[in-house]
Formats: structure tokens, C-alpha cells, sequence
């Protein structure tokens, strides 16, 4: 078994800085404004208190913490390639693939690399298309883009403007891609309340689009509460510009978690904010702020409810999922502080900002989530370092549940659910804290396996690629997907892909 590499990661106890800790106290109180990022998601910076601040310096001094921006990794996992960001300079959130490309998405737009060549990632195009999150996927020529911000319009030259504001605009965006080098804009449907992420189900005519989105406000005229659904976009592969807005199912009649007062410290539900769609099994699961649930996707148009849970003890924000390959467990993460709070640390401990491990139980409309245990990574992070578990996806083993996730500042992790009670890390890789005088938002938003290497899109510093080599996994190599879309999970090992 290989061992992992503890050189100058043995990181002594670092609290939570005064101003972090008051910049994680808002955001577990304070409402999200419709069209900003997550509770979160948004970079943050605040200064720490000097004593703070001398501490993670003298724990790098010591070797305890590595120093700023100096790379620790397990000796299983191999740094192969940085590229820094180029043109397109916001913010770096999620990625996809397709062949021998990935898509990376920028609050500022998308770029694109050509990965044949997984140590020498070349540019092939960076289009500038301002909107955040800019959630990315891809299918067939089609790219979709989610913008989470409103705007005056839906080009890609439009400004900042109020949602309250009627004319404002937010929702998805259609590109063509047939020439990775040239891509065009060819179709844009607003949606309510915009567009933080989406989810693919795609058929052989046409692509289905879950758009999740929250936070309604009664002075938003297109983003009114209750807002206790998600918009299905059909979108007709051969006619782009004729999608539109199929249906807007209700997933929670009884308006779901209630958030604070009644369950002090967990996001009220307004709707979802990440699905995750398993089309060979027609399921799908659904992080929705206060809660989780799973549901049947057999008529893409109609998604219907089978189970939902909550954890109003240790889940603040529920943010993603990922099921295993058989479909009989979902991993749900918890996006605590929102992206902006450093909650990797003693003092939050391992049960809180983790991820959930549930078992799906039974079967048809009698499934049922079962709760087995958390995982969080166990190298608290420096006061600084703004972590949270964040995106990641399957690596494709048979018999075996490991995945690949990014935690922001936390790196990347590489861990085992194959016992749904005992998790365990077998690889990790991250960078030290990026500066000594502030908590500020950095890291990797999200790391996922695709043919034989893990990508990871860091919110500051660009593209890396990470090479694996673990006998655990080594068998992951030989699976080729000709595209990937890690919130459309594909079938691994029936030979098709997404």
C-alpha cells in the first residue's frame, strides 16, 4: 500500500482568526442576494489580527505549515503542469471535458484547453462572457453556460444591473463549439432567479437542462418566493435558438428546511443549489441548501421526489452530490461559511463543513437515504486559508467507491467510501496558504478524474493537472469517456459516457 507523504504537513492547532471568524458568523446568518455566489462562492478577503497572523507565520518557520504557496502532495500524486490565467482573469469555478479538451469556467467567461497532451495543456480559445458562476457543460457542440448574476442583458457585453430592476437578465447561455477555436453564441433563456449551476440529461434529440437557483426576494420582479423548484430547459440539439423553459416542478410543497430560528445555523431552503443526474439508473440527487434529496428522472421533463433528508445539527449548506457507480450511495457536501471562512480547523472539528455519507436503501419509490458517517480531510488548514468541500467525482474502479474533491485552500483529496462508515484519505495535494495577513478565497473549486489524470481548476492560481499512481486506482487509467460532465455522471463501465 503506498504511504502518504507527511513531510511539513503536520499542522499545529490554528484558530479562527477575529475577522474570520466574524466574516463566518455572517455568513451562516445572513441571507444570499439573489445573482451573488453561494452563501459564498465569492472570493473573500479579510484581514486577520496580528497575532493571527504571526502564528501561521511561525508555523511555517517551524515546518508545521507549508510555507506561502509551497506544494505538499502524498507521494502517490505527482504535480505535472500549472497554467496560470491568462486573458480571462475572474474568478476560476467549474470545468468539463470533451475528447481531447477541457472547458474552464470564469466568473469573466470560458476557456479552453487542449489536453492531448496532459503535461503541456495548450489554449485554444478564451471568450470573454462576464456572468457569474459560469458553471460550464458541454454536449456534443453545444456548450451551456449558467450565469448567476444580474445583468442589464444577456450578451456577453452586458453590465452589472440591479435585480430589482424588471429589464435585468440572468439565466443560461447556449454556445456552439463545433470549432473548438471559434466558438459562437447562439441562444440565451432567462430563468428564475438565474442560473448558479445547472445539470445536463441529455438525449438523442435533445439536451434537458436542471437549472438550480435560490434566494428569491419579493423586490426581485423575476425572482419571486417561494421559489421551491428548479427550471427544465429543453434544448433541441439541431435548433439551439428555439430552447425554452419546459417546466418548473415543485420539489418542496411544504417550502422545505425552514433555516433559523428553528434550525439555527442551516440555510433555509429556496430552492437547490447544485443536482447531480445518474441517466442510466434515471436518478438523480439534489443538494438544496437545508436539504438533500434523491429523485426520479425517467421523464426528464418531470423529475419527482423519492426521499429527502436534512441535518440541522452538522450540514449548514448543502451544496453537491456525487452517487457511487452502483447507485446505492449519494455523498452529499456541506459548503459551510459558503466558500468565504476558514472551517478546516479544530475548532469547527471533523463533523461540520464535511461531507455526508448515505446509503440509498430499498428500492423504486421506497428508497431511502440512511445516514453512515462524515468525511472531512484532516489537515486543519491555517487561519488564513479559506477551506470548504467543494466539487469532485468518481474514479472509475470496479467494486470499489473513491473519489477525487476539491476543498478550496484544503486541496485536493483523494479518499475511499467504499465502507460507507469508515472512509479514509489515500492521496491529497495543496498548495500553503497564499498569504500570512488575510483570509482570502483561493484553491482548488473543482478536481475531477477524466481518462487517466485528475484536473483541477484553482480559483487563483489556474489549471493543474495531477497525475495518480496508486495501485488502488491504477485500474482507472484503462476507462476512456468521450465526454465528461461530472454533475451528468456517466455509466463507467458500459463503455459510454456523457
Amino acid at each position: 500500500m503506498t504511504s502518504l507523504h507527511t513531510t511539513r504537513v503536520r499542522r499545529r492547532r490554528l484558530g479562527v482568526a477575529a475577522a474570520a471568524a466574524g466574516l463566518f458568523a455572517m455568513l451562516l446568518t445572513a441571507a444570499p442576494a439573489v445573482a451573488t455566489p453561494d452563501p459564498g462562492d465569492a472570493p473573500a478577503t479579510e484581514k486577520v489580527s496580528s497575532a493571527q497572523a504571526a502564528e501561521v507565520r511561525a508555523a511555517i518557520q517551524d515546518g508545521e505549515v507549508p510555507g506561502v504557496d509551497e506544494i505538499v502532495h502524498s507521494d502517490n500524486i505527482k504535480h505535472l503542469v500549472n497554467i496560470p490565467k491568462d486573458l480571462i482573469a475572474g474568478t476560476n469555478s467549474d470545468l468539463a471535458f470533451q475528447g481531447k479538451y477541457a472547458f474552464s469556467g470564469n466568473y469573466d467567461g470560458f476557456r479552453i484547453f487542449d489536453i492531448s497532451n496532459p503535461k503541456a495543456p495548450k489554449t485554444v480559445a478564451q471568450v470573454l462572457c462576464p456572468g457569474s458562476q459560469n458553471d460550464i457543460s458541454v454536449s456534443g457542440d453545444l456548450l451551456f453556460l449558467s450565469t448567476d448574476s444580474s445583468r442589464s442583458d444577456n450578451s456577453c457585453s452586458s453590465v452589472t444591473q440591479s435585480a430589482t430592476v424588471k429589464e435585468s437578465w440572468e439565466g443560461m447561455k447556449i454556445f456552439d463549439i463545433s470549432d473548438k477555436r471559434n466558438p459562437k453564441y447562439v441562444a440565451a433563456v432567462e430563468t428564475a432567479c438565474g442560473s448558479h449551476t445547472h445539470t445536463l440529461v441529455p438525449e438523442r434529440k435533445d439536451v434537458y437542462i436542471y437549472v438550480s437557483s435560490y434566494s428569491p426576494s419579493t423586490t426581485f420582479p423575476d425572482c419571486q418566493p417561494p421559489h421551491d423548484g428548479i427550471s427544465v430547459i429543453k434544448v433541441p440539439r439541431k435548433s439551439p435558438e428555439k430552447a425554452a423553459i419546459v417546466n418548473f416542478p415543485n420539489l418542496f410543497p411544504d417550502g422545505g428546511n425552514p433555516g433559523a430560528p428553528t434550525n439555527p445555523g442551516v440555510s433555509a431552503t429556496t430552492g437547490c443549489h447544485d443536482i447531480t443526474a445518474l441517466p442510466s439508473k434515471d436518478l438523480a440527487a439534489g443538494a438544496c441548501m437545508g436539504d438533500g434529496i434523491i429523485f426520479d428522472i425517467k421523464n426528464p421533463e418531470r423529475p419527482r421526489v423519492i426521499d429527502r433528508v436534512q441535518d440541522n445539527v452538522n450540514f449548514a449548506f448543502w451544496h453537491s452530490a456525487t452517487f457511487n457507480q452502483k447507485a446505492n450511495k449519494v455523498v452529499f457536501t456541506d459548503e459551510l461559511g459558503g466558500g468565504g471562512a476558514a472551517t478546516c480547523n479544530d475548532e469547527i472539528g471533523p463533523n461540520k463543513g464535511a461531507d455526508g455519507i448515505y446509503d440509498i436503501v430499498g428500492k423504486g419509490d421506497r428508497r431511502k437515504l440512511v445516514f453512515r458517517s462524515y468525511y472531512k480531510i484532516d489537515r486543519p488548514q491555517a487561519a488564513t486559508e479559506v477551506c470548504v468541500a467543494h466539487n469532485g467525482s468518481l474514479i472509475p474502479v470496479k467494486g470499489r467507491d473513491i473519489m477525487v474533491q476539491a476543498w478550496y485552500q484544503g486541496g485536493v483529496s483523494v479518499w475511499d467510501f467504499t465502507d460507507s462508515s469508515k472512509p479514509k484519505e489515500i492521496a491529497y495535494f495543496e498548495r500553503g496558504p497564499i498569504t500570512t495577513a488575510q483570509v482570502t478565497t483561493a484553491g482548488p473549486w473543482s478536481a475531477y478524474y477524466y481518462n487517466g489524470y485528475i484536473y483541477s481548476n484553482d480559483i487563483a492560481k489556474g489549471f493543474d493537472v495531477l497525475q495518480l499512481n496508486d495501485r488502488r486506482t491504477d485500474e482507472a487509467k484503462r476507462v476512456r469517456l468521450p465526454e465528461l460532465n461530472v454533475q451528468t455522471q456517466p455509466d463507467y463501465f458500459s463503455g459510454s459516457g456523457h
